[in-house]
């Protein structure tokens, strides 16, 4: 998937007019997941990601420990939103970032958090299907 695609996606599921805001709540939403994570997970989860993005989770200030809530209140305050928009942005972009990368890196990431994340990754299925 393009830049232009993913942020495309973005701006339809959250119903912006712009895509400015698009780009503005994917970079606060990946730029606080990258904070979150470890260096290696921000990275395998950015790698399938268009470049402009990917950036978002790699440069981040990694392996910082916080909860949801702070999480939320990052978001918010990176995006200019209240944290119940947060929450539903968050979830938004991380379901279009599951679309694109390989499952496993998705569940990898979802293992590492602590279990107040567990919303964060509602709208996907990180179990592997049964067989």
């Amino acid at each position: 998937m393009d830049y232009k695609t993913f942020v495309g996606q973005v701006q339809h599921r959250l119903e912006f007019a712009q895509m400015g805001q698009a780009v503005r709540a994917t970079r606060a939403v990946l730029t606080t997941l990258g904070e979150r994570l470890h260096e290696g997970e921000a990275t395998d989860l950015a790698s399938p990601l268009p470049m402009e993005i990917d950036r978002y989770l790699t440069e981040a200030e990694h392996g910082q420990r916080f909860d949801y809530q702070e999480f939320l209140d990052r978001v918010a305050a990176r995006a200019n939103v209240d944290r119940s928009d947060a929450n539903y942005h968050a979830q938004q972009i991380v379901a279009i970032v599951a679309d694109v990368v390989p499952p496993g890196n998705i569940e990898k990431a979802d293992n590492q958090l602590p279990e107040d994340f567990d919303p964060l990754f509602g709208l996907i299925d990180t179990q592997e299907p049964d067989q």
